[in-house]
């Protein structure tokens, strides 16, 4: 009769149990991974199956026993990380929807906000096309493999025995705020530049021929502009966006 004793148990479900936990916490936070749309099932599942695939990477992992003292521990950590992870990715579409909204503001579609179900908060017709075009660029530049392999990475600099204090002093999450307003403003930046000039120019012709209404032709002229000026610049959105998704990664992987 073949026995296992709990020993050679934990020596085989240890490796996999660790990234499962991280992969599944990133799945809940990350875009894409996180839409509703996806059942539980099968996000439970292709966690499991990275976890099980990445045993070949994950080398000379720790073996932390489910009945021993650090077990409570190495849980929180893996949640933490990973729903660390899915967040910084989350930043990234959230620095495109700011974008959006400043370009919003500009172009006068403020008042074309909705409700998204989504995040659960109200965002203009401008902020939710730029959110889409995010996602569909997202997965076009293999960017959900990119985030699966930050995951895998992150067991070199945050193994799954280590202190979960240490691991948040070191991640730094706060700086993502200083990313999330300086890159949206650079993303946006053509955008206002060209729609201020737009107002200007309309500025300047009210004042050489007050009697046009430039109320009824501004925003024509403003909106015309603007779509513009969007057809122009969304070819330009993949470097900023590719630029921070391996920021966001290396953040996790080289600390």
């Amino acid at each position: 009769m073949i026995t296992f004793s709990e020993s050679q148990l934990m020596a085989w479900l240890s490796p996999i149990i660790w990234p499962f936990l991280r992969v599944l916490a990133m799945f809940s936070v990350a875009p894409v991974f996180s839409q509703r749309a996806i059942p539980m099932r099968a996000k439970i599942g292709l966690a499991f199956l990275v976890a099980l695939s990445a045993q070949a990477t994950l080398a000379n992992q720790p073996v932390i026993s489910l009945n021993g003292p650090q077990a409570l521990s190495a849980v929180v950590q893996q949640i933490a990380i990973g729903v660390a992870i899915g967040f910084a990715v989350r930043v990234v579409f959230a620095v495109v929807e700011l974008a959006g909204e400043l370009i919003g503001l500009q172009m006068g579609l403020n008042f074309a906000a909705f409700f998204d179900p989504g995040t659960n908060a109200q965002s203009n017709a401008v902020s939710r096309f730029l959110g889409n075009i995010s996602v569909l660029m997202f997965v076009v530049i293999n960017g959900h493999l990119m985030v699966l392999m930050a995951v895998i990475r992150s067991f070199e600099s945050f193994p799954a025995d280590g202190s979960f204090i240490e691991a948040m002093t070191r991640l730094r999450l706060h700086e993502l705020g200083t990313e999330l307003f300086a890159s949206a403003l650079w993303i946006a930046l053509p955008m206002v530049a060209l729609l201020l000039f737009v107002n200007l120019a309309l500025g300047i012709v009210s004042r050489i021929a007050p009697q046009m209404n430039i109320y009824a032709v501004g925003f024509p002229v403003t909106l015309v502009m603007g779509m513009v000026g969007l057809v122009a610049t969304l070819p330009m959105m993949e470097q900023p966006l590719v630029m921070l998704l391996e920021r966001t990664i290396d953040m996790f992987a080289t600390r």
